[in-house]
């Protein structure tokens, strides 16, 4: 790493009774993926006719309380240019196994005939059964790469 991509910094002082002093490299070069941008890698891998939840994407970047976030990412899809491959957005769903899309512009439904069609059952009132869909998710080193940025 040359000098030119790296920075130094020190952390704040925390006055007279910490005497210690410590600086850490940063390597600026390294361009770390958005956490939106790591919840679509994450979705793109949910194999087709498996589900997910929103929190186990959430869980599975390391941030536990993040379902929301992971909802708001996939819901920024239809704002944002398509990203290339495209998001499956409709294979993550509420952790009691209900699409939680309000039906109010047809997005439950919508989401609800995207699983029909990848082979996954449905039920009337929008629910799939999780002891038959549930992705158990990625291995530790796939989401380290997804995190880090690595391709």
């Amino acid at each position: 790493m040359e000098l030119r991509d790296s920075l130094y910094r020190s952390p704040p002082s925390f006055g007279r009774s910490h005497r210690f002093s410590y600086t850490t490299l940063i390597n600026m070069s390294a361009k770390t993926p958005t956490f939106y941008d790591q919840v679509y890698a994450v979705v793109r891998r949910i194999p087709p006719g498996r589900v997910t939840s929103y929190g186990r994407v959430a869980a599975m970047l390391g941030r536990p309380n993040a379902a929301r976030a992971v909802g708001y990412a996939l819901a920024s899809l239809g704002m944002r240019q398509h990203p290339a491959p495209p998001v499956p957005w409709q294979r993550v769903i509420n952790h009691a196994g209900r699409i939680s899309l309000p039906d109010m512009d047809g997005g439950a439904t919508r989401q609800a005939e995207l699983l029909r069609s990848e082979g996954v059952a449905v039920s009337d009132d929008l629910r799939v059964d999780l002891n038959v869909y549930l992705w158990e998710g990625l291995h530790l080193v796939e989401l380290d790469d997804i995190i880090a940025g690595r391709p």
